[in-house]
C-alpha cells in the first residue's frame, strides 16, 4: 500500500473475507511478528463501560510517572489511527502503513486476521519496534475469546462495570457476560475489578480464586467526599490500602470517580517505586479523554453514552450541571443495543426539554422508522427527526440560548461524526 487511506480502507474491508480465529491461531502470528522481544510490561482492560476512561487515566499516571506508555484502544472516533498510540501521540500514517504491511505479509487468505485481530497485530509490532515501558490493551468485546487475550502473563488485570451490551455474542445475562469477561484473568495475576452489580462481583470474585489471582474490588464504599465544582470534580479514594484525600479530575462526568479509582488501584498494584502519590494526582488531574462528557463549545457536551448504563450515567452528571436554561439532547443509536430501554430511561429521567433524533453514518445504525416507534410511544417530550447528524447538530443549535446546554449522546459513533463535522465547520 502507498498510502494510509489505501491501507485504511484495506483493513475496513476485511471483514468481507476474513472471520475470528482462535486465540491459538493470534498467537502463533503475534509469535511471528514480534517473537520474544516484547519486553513492556502489559495491563490488560475489559469491562463493559469505562474501559478506554480507564486506559486513558492509567497512561497519563504513567507518563507522569516518567515512563512511555503504549495504547491499544477501539472503537475510534475519527481516524483508525486513535487505536494504536505511545503517551498520547496516535502512530503516523508512515509507522501505521510500515506495521500494515507487515501484518499483511505475514497474513494469508486460509489464516488471514479478521479487523479487531489485525489491528491488534499492527499495534504489537509497532510497539515492539518502540519499546515502551508500560503497554495498555483494551479489549474489543468480551474478554475470553478477544484476540489481546493471547497475551498470557499481564502485569495487571481490570475489569470496569459489567453491563448489559453486546448480548448477541456475550449472553444475556449479567453472569453470562461477566464469565466472558472474567475470561482475561490469569493465574496469579493481579485483578481490580468494579463490584457494580452483586451478581457479576459475585461472578469475578469466584473465577479469581479459581485462578489464585489477587481480587482489589472497588466499590462506591471507596470513593467518598465528591464535590462537582465548575469544571473539575474532586474525591476521596478509600480502600483499605490506599487513602487519597481530593484527588481531582478536569470533568464534570461524575461515572469517571469510579474509571479513576480503577486507575488508581491498578498503578499501586504495578508496585513501582517511581509511581509516588505526587504522579498518581497529577496523572489524574491532567488525563484527557475524548467523547466522554467532552465540553467541545460552551454549552454543548458530547459523551459516550452507548447503552443503558451509559444513558443512567449521562443523566446523573446532568442532574448535577446548574443548567439555568434548557437542556437539549441530540440522539443516534445503533440497532444492536437495547436502545428501547436507553430511549426509556432518557424519558424518565425528566431532563430534557427537546430531543433531536438521526439516523448514523454505519449499516448498524437504527433507521428513523425504527426509532420514531419508540419515541412515538412517550408524549410528554418534545422529539424531531432528522435526515443526518449535521441536520439535528443544526437545529438544536438554532434554538439554543446562551444559558442553554446540548449534550449529544447514544452512539461513540455519533460522537466521532459530530467531532468530524464541526472540525469542517471551523474549517470553512
Amino acid at each position: 500500500m502507498k498510502t494510509y487511506m489505501e491501507a485504511e480502507q484495506y483493513i475496513l474491508d476485511i471483514p468481507k473475507f476474513a472471520g475470528k480465529h482462535t486465540l491459538a491461531d493470534t498467537k502463533r502470528l503475534l509469535e511471528e511478528i514480534v517473537g520474544g522481544r516484547i519486553k513492556s510490561r502489559i495491563i490488560h482492560v475489559a469491562g463493559t463501560n469505562g474501559k478506554g476512561s480507564v486506559c486513558a487515566y492509567l497512561r497519563s499516571i504513567l507518563m507522569e510517572s516518567g515512563y512511555s506508555v503504549g495504547m491499544f484502544i477501539s472503537p475510534h472516533l475519527e481516524t483508525m489511527r486513535e487505536r494504536i498510540s505511545i503517551n498520547d501521540v496516535m502512530i503516523s500514517e508512515e509507522d501505521f502503513i510500515s506495521s500494515f504491511e507487515k501484518i499483511k505479509k505475514v497474513s494469508s487468505k486460509e489464516n488471514h486476521p479478521s479487523f479487531f485481530e489485525f489491528l491488534f497485530l499492527m499495534a504489537m509490532d509497532y510497539f515492539r519496534k518502540r519499546e515502551p515501558k508500560y503497554i495498555i490493551l483494551e479489549t474489543g468485546l468480551g474478554g475470553r475469546l478477544d484476540a489481546t487475550n493471547c497475551i498470557e502473563k499481564p502485569d495487571v488485570c481490570i475489569i470496569t462495570e459489567i453491563g448489559f451490551d453486546h448480548m448477541q455474542y456475550l449472553g444475556n445475562q449479567i453472569c453470562e457476560i461477566a464469565a466472558e469477561k472474567a475470561g482475561i484473568i490469569k493465574p496469579g495475576v493481579p485483578v481490580v475489578l468494579m463490584d457494580k452489580r452483586p451478581e457479576s462481583t459475585k461472578v469475578l470474585t469466584e473465577y479469581a480464586k479459581k485462578a489464585q489471582s489477587p481480587a482489589i474490588i472497588i466499590g462506591k464504599d471507596n470513593i467518598l467526599n465528591v464535590n462537582i465544582n465548575n469544571k473539575t470534580i474532586d474525591f476521596s479514594f478509600h480502600t483499605g490500602y490506599y487513602n487519597y484525600v481530593s484527588l481531582l479530575l478536569d470533568t464534570v462526568a461524575l461515572y469517571q470517580t469510579e474509571n479513576a479509582a480503577l486507575a488508581v488501584a491498578a498503578a499501586k498494584v504495578l508496585n513501582d517505586e517511581k509511581i509516588t502519590e505526587s504522579s498518581i494526582r497529577n496523572g489524574l488531574r491532567l488525563a484527557k479523554w475524548q467523547g466522554r462528557m467532552e465540553e467541545v463549545m460552551p454549552g454543548i457536551y458530547l459523551d459516550g453514552a452507548h447503552n443503558e448504563d451509559g444513558i443512567e450515567a449521562l443523566w446523573q452528571t446532568v442532574q448535577r450541571d446548574g443548567c439555568k436554561g434548557k437542556r437539549f439532547l441530540l440522539f443516534g443509536v445503533v440497532r444492536d443495543k437495547r436502545y428501547d430501554i436507553m430511549i426509556e430511561k432518557i424519558i424518565e429521567s425528566g431532563l430534557f426539554n427537546q430531543v433531536a433524533i438521526t439516523p448514523l453514518e454505519t449499516d448498524r445504525s437504527a433507521t428513523i422508522e425504527e426509532l420514531k416507534t419508540i419515541w412515538g410511544q412517550y408524549t410528554k417530550m418534545t422529539c424531531s427527526f432528522h435526515v443526518d447528524a449535521e441536520e439535528a447538530y443544526d437545529y438544536l443549535l438554532s434554538l439554543k440560548k446562551e444559558e442553554d446546554v446540548i449534550y449529544i449522546a447514544g452512539s461513540i459513533y455519533l460522537i466521532g461524526q459530530i467531532k468530524s463535522l464541526m472540525r469542517r465547520k471551523q474549517n470553512d
